[in-house]
């Protein structure tokens, strides 16, 4: 049989590497054999790979035949389990759910699903070798199958609990029990409505897009690093910034954005700081950090380097200032009887505003259908749950119609994109929101990856075509800032984490509170008060500086900030400022629920209650 396969690789024109001819048969064999395949099945696919992989030359070397038998192999498997999705073909994941098991990152400190890279055909999260459960027990590794979505044992699953009790994943399994009481007995509806209000609301639905000039993205960066200037200089804590590509041996101040010195990935020997015009006329200079201990850099980070520049060419840093002060409170200095004043004053004007800031809320992201279909299943039981566990704010992130998903990459689809949003989206939203009554609210953050809106960034709102409902059922833009029940919240859908997460380089100290990767890149966000402090932009982001620039601003530290990502979900509590100014920490409770439907099986999705406080505060990441 290997000289057939011989024979038809000559016959397609193909001629085998002469001095590794011997392990290229043998390799073609097993697979020949493993999958019954006939040799001209086998040279008709590497036709195909030759050509979609745009493989120069007809000479088939061993090091290409590795990559195409693995691409083999993993066809071959995907045929498989499509035509025989009968008898189930149990994986780690479904010991885990029917055992109720949790599985903890370790190196993260965040939930994931283990892996491996076979199982990256429907996985998009990248996760770690080293994985546990969460009591302690190592785990196996995922096999190459994902329970389809509607095969799953369980409907909903526990995955982690933040400041829960342990009867959290018996509470779910109760609701779950519960399902077909709700389906004849409606529950009693939540009596107490929450309110809202939006922060900023631009850009406007219809605006114009794609006009992005230089002269915009000159002033973007230029008012960024002016701002952070002023800001850090307010303090008086550090020295009036000045220009740090003018040679002196004395230690100097200077505030400009962190840089790349071409166009390859950040590292220690490319990094260069750009001043502002002001100072320097906008001119580079290297920066040397073997002197620093412990950092934490990206392009597009703004921060004050303390040090000193002998040669003109290279700022040898001794500190750095990676965040901006937080703003000053304008009743600092007041008397304490003054101050109670102004409270009680403050609150007599506000009356109808609840005493405390509480706040339920469900909050999951997109995309909301598996990738076999586009029948919104993920989305439908999401909703059963939400009518089930009635919170007050239910907050949904694109993308709602994922330009991603193979049907509509291949335009299959017999409907307009829009038509799918109203019809698929739109309406089982509404459907909802009749049902829970009008103390439920549901409010809608757009992503760039949906098909049937504006490919831009920031994005505006999605135009719901609602006739009722409007006081139920919100739009925001993308990024988006609101305040429910007094509770700041801000929130970006587009997957800043994992973009930081690509460009960031750091040295942290074994001992560091900031050796938690997922963390410290969210506070990344904070200490910039940026929505989206990277800069140049990824390549899939449609960055428009000339539209509303203001909108990526996070001008106050939110109580919570939502980021979803491709990366493990988790919920984790920031903490901001207080070392370098000697303030008093701010308190922030980051949130990425992961995405609602992965691949073709469920995902996961964040409920959380805020109870005034972060002592109080719960919430649980639940697996679908």
């Amino acid at each position: 049989m290997d000289q057939e396969i011989k024979a038809e690789f000559k016959r397609s024109g193909f001629s085998l590497e002469a001095e590794a001819e011997e392990e290229i048969l043998k390799k073609c064999l097993t697979v020949c054999i493993n999958y019954k395949l006939t040799p001209s099945d086998l040279t008709s696919n590497w036709e195909a790979y030759h050509l979609n992989r745009d493989l120069t030359g007809f000479s088939v070397q061993n090091s290409q035949i590795d990559g195409f038998l693995n691409h083999l192999e993993n066809e071959q498997k995907k045929a498989i389990i499509k035509e025989e999705p009968y008898p189930h073909l149990y994986s780690s994941n479904d010991v885990e759910m029917l055992l109720g098991d949790e599985t903890y990152d370790s190196r993260d400190g965040t939930i994931g699903t283990p892996t491996d890279k076979r199982e990256k055909l429907y996985l998009d999260s990248p996760q770690t070798n080293e994985l546990m459960s969460y009591s302690g027990r190592p785990t196996k590794r995922g096999s190459n199958h994902m329970t389809p979505f509607g095969q799953r044992t369980n409907k909903f699953v526990v995955q982690f609990a933040f400041n829960k009790t342990e009867d959290t994943e018996n509470d779910v399994r109760g609701n779950e029990l519960a399902v077909q009481e709700d389906d004849v007995i409606k529950r009693i509806r939540p009596n107490e409505r929450c309110s809202l209000e939006i922060q900023r609301s631009k850009p406007e639905p219809g605006c114009r897009f794609m006009y992005d000039s230089i002269e915009n993205k000159f002033n973007s960066i230029e008012n960024r690093i002016i701002k952070h200037a002023s800001a850090i200089g307010a303090t008086r804590l550090f020295e009036e910034s000045v220009d740090p590509t003018v040679a002196s041996n004395k230690s100097i101040f200077s505030v400009g954005m962190v840089c790349c010195d071409g166009e390859g990935r950040l590292n220690e020997k490319s990094i260069l700081l750009q001043g502002s015009v002001e100072h320097c006329g906008g001119q580079r200079v290297r920066l040397d950090l073997q002197n620093l201990s412990h950092y934490s850099l990206f392009p597009g980070q703004v921060l004050g380097i303390e040090g000193n520049n002998p040669s003109g060419h290279c700022l040898i840093a001794s500190k750095v200032v990676d965040s901006i002060p937080l703003p000053a409170l304008p009743d600092i200095g007041l008397p304490p009887a003054k101050k109670q004043a102004i409270d009680q004053q403050f609150q007599l004007n506000s009356p109808s505003s609840p005493s405390t800031e509480e706040l339920s809320m469900i909050i999951a992201a997109g995309p909301f259908s598996t990738t076999d279909n586009l029948l919104f299943e993920p989305l439908t039981e999401l909703l059963a749950y939400a009518s089930r566990k009635q919170p007050q704010l239910l907050v949904l992130l694109g993308p709602f119609v994922d330009s991603e998903h193979p049907e509509i990459k291949k335009g299959t689809v017999d409907r307009s994109y829009e038509e799918i949003f109203q019809v698929e989206i739109v309406r089982r939203l509404q459907d909802h929101a009749e049902y829970m009554g009008t103390a439920a609210r549901v409010v809608l953050v757009p992503s760039i990856r949906d098909a049937s809106h504006d490919f831009v960034f920031p994005q505006p709102a999605l135009d719901l075509h609602l006739s009722n409902l409007k006081h139920q059922i919100s739009s925001l833009p993308n990024p988006a800032r609101f305040t429910a029940n007094k509770l700041k919240v801000g929130c970006c859908s587009v997957d800043v984490l994992k973009q930081l997460s690509g460009e960031e380089i750091s040295r942290i100290p074994a001992d560091s509170s900031s050796r938690d990767r997922m963390g410290r890149l969210a506070t990344h966000l904070l200490n910039q008060r940026s929505f989206y402090p990277l800069y140049p932009p990824s390549e899939d982001v449609p960055l428009d500086l000339s539209l509303a620039p203001e909108a990526l601003q996070i001008p106050a530290i939110p109580d919570i900030l939502i980021l979803p990502s491709d990366l493990a979900s988790f919920v984790k509590v920031l903490s901001v400022g207080g070392k370098a100014y000697g303030e008093q920490p701010v308190k922030c409770i980051s949130v990425n629920p992961g995405r609602l439907a992965k691949g073709v099986g469920g995902g996961t999705f964040v409920e959380l209650t805020y109870r005034g406080n972060l002592d109080r505060t719960s919430a649980t990441i639940i697996r679908m």
